[in-house]
C-alpha cells in the first residue's frame, strides 16, 4: 500500500513539473522577427527649395548650378552636363516600369542615330533607386539598345530640369551654349519627329542667336505617368 501511494504521489509531481516548465515556455515566447523593409534614397521631399531658380523657358540659360551639378552614371564614374560644352545634350527622364517611357525609347534611338557623327550628347537619367535598381536598369539598357549615356536623376537635378513636374517622361534639348530649347512632358505619336527638329533648331542656333527662341513646352496628358516613385 505504501509503495501504491508513493508512486502515486511521484507521477503528481512529474506532471506538475511538466505543466511548470510549459506554462514558462508559454509565458516568454521568443520575439518575433522584425519584417524586411527597404529604405529608399530620398524618403521626403526636402523641406528647403533650391537656391537658385527652377528651370527656366524655352531660350533662357540654365542656371550654372543645374549644369556644373555631378550626376552618378549606370556604371562607375560621374558626369556633368557642363562637361558637353559646345554640343547640343537631350536630357530624357525616365524609368524602367514607365509604359510610356518603354515605348519611347526606341524612337529616341533612331533620333540618336541619326545624328551619330554630329556634336550631341544623348543623356538618359532614371528616377529609380540606385540602390535597388542597378541590375534591372543596366539589363533594359541591353534589352533595349538604348545607346544614351544613362545616370541617376537626383532630386535637385530633377526639380532644376523639369520646374517639379512630377511625371515621365520628360524631355529636355539644351544648346551647346546651355541655353534651353525645347522641353516636353510624355510620349505621343510626334514625339520622335519633335525631338529631331529641336536638335536640329539647338544646332542652327549658333547662326541665329540674335533670334529668341519660342517658348515649346507640350503636355501629352494621355502619355504620362507620376514619377515620384523617384528616389
Amino acid at each position: 500500500m505504501r509503495n501504491i501511494l508513493h508512486s502515486i504521489l511521484l507521477l503528481v509531481l512529474t506532471t506538475a513539473a511538466a505543466a511548470a516548465q510549459s506554462g514558462r515556455r508559454n509565458v516568454n515566447p521568443p520575439p518575433p522577427r522584425e519584417p524586411v523593409v527597404e529604405t529608399p534614397v530620398f524618403e521626403s521631399r526636402p523641406d528647403s527649395r533650391p537656391e537658385t531658380p527652377l528651370a527656366p523657358v524655352a531660350g533662357s540659360m540654365l542656371p550654372g548650378s543645374l549644369m556644373d551639378r555631378e550626376l552618378k552614371s549606370i556604371d562607375e564614374g560621374s558626369f556633368r552636363l557642363s562637361d558637353f560644352h559646345g554640343k547640343v545634350v537631350v536630357v530624357n527622364i525616365w524609368a524602367t516600369w514607365c509604359g510610356p517611357c518603354r515605348r519611347e525609347v526606341p524612337d529616341y534611338e533612331k533620333v540618336r542615330k541619326e545624328f551619330a557623327g554630329k556634336p550631341v550628347e544623348f543623356i538618359g537619367l532614371t528616377t529609380e533607386n540606385p540602390r535597388t535598381a542597378a541590375e534591372k536598369v543596366r539589363q533594359f539598357a541591353r534589352d533595349f539598345h538604348f545607346g544614351f549615356r544613362l545616370g541617376w536623376a537626383d532630386r535637385l537635378t530633377w526639380e532644376m530640369l523639369t520646374n517639379g513636374r512630377s511625371v515621365i517622361p520628360q524631355t529636355v534639348v539644351i544648346s551647346g551654349e546651355g541655353r534651353l530649347v525645347s522641353h516636353w512632358n510624355g510620349y505621343g505619336g510626334q514625339s520622335r519627329s519633335r525631338l529631331h527638329d529641336a536638335i536640329e533648331r539647338a544646332l542652327g542656333e549658333k547662326a541665329s542667336l540674335t533670334q529668341p527662341l519660342k517658348p515649346d513646352l507640350i503636355i501629352d496628358r494621355l502619355s504620362i505617368y507620376p514619377a515620384f516613385r523617384f528616389y
